[in-house]
């Protein structure tokens, strides 16, 4: 019975903090959309090389590329990503999902994406703050997805042994 009892508890609080998570997302449904919005066209500057692209983040953000030493304040990212960019197309990322989160005063937001890229499925991830300018991305990361099926090719192609 107190077995009944404590499943039965865990389900109401459970279903309760679900449903307070879902209002607080609703709560943000404007920011949501814009954040949304400003993520993609932040990737449309990179598919047609629009420098621009850099004035999206803030001063003291950092980007983390899909290798293990592509870990870049701005200004080395920009020193990294501009010659690609001066060849009129630096990368076309899709979005296929997205995911945004919010701090409870509205300030900060990170998210998810699912992107079709060149090099296949890829995630990135990031946090922005809220500024007079909008939102500005504080960091950003992109890993490549390996699917499970694939793990252990791909652990046998790194020759992690």
């Amino acid at each position: 019975m107190k077995t009944l009892f404590i499943s039965i508890l865990s389900l109401f609080l459970t279903v309760g903090f679900a449903q307070k998570d879902v209002k607080h997302r609703e709560g943000f449904k404007a920011e949501t959309k814009e954040i949304n919005q400003a993520l993609n066209h932040w990737h449309g500057l990179a598919a047609v090389g629009d420098t621009t692209y850099f004035d999206f983040f803030t001063d003291d953000s950092y980007y983390l590329g899909t290798d293990a030493t592509e870990v870049w304040s701005l200004q080395e990212f920009k020193d990294f990503a501009l010659p690609h960019f001066r060849r009129g197309s630096a990368w076309r990322f899709k979005n296929k999902s997205r995911h945004v989160y919010f701090s409870d005063d509205g300030s900060y937001a990170w998210f998810d994406e699912t992107l079709d890229t060149w090099m296949g499925m890829c995630r990135g991830t990031g946090v922005l703050t809220k500024t007079k300018d909008g939102w500005k991305l504080k960091h950003y990361s992109l890993t490549v997805l390996v699917p499970n099926s694939k793990i252990n090719d791909y652990v046998k192609f790194l020759d992690l042994d």
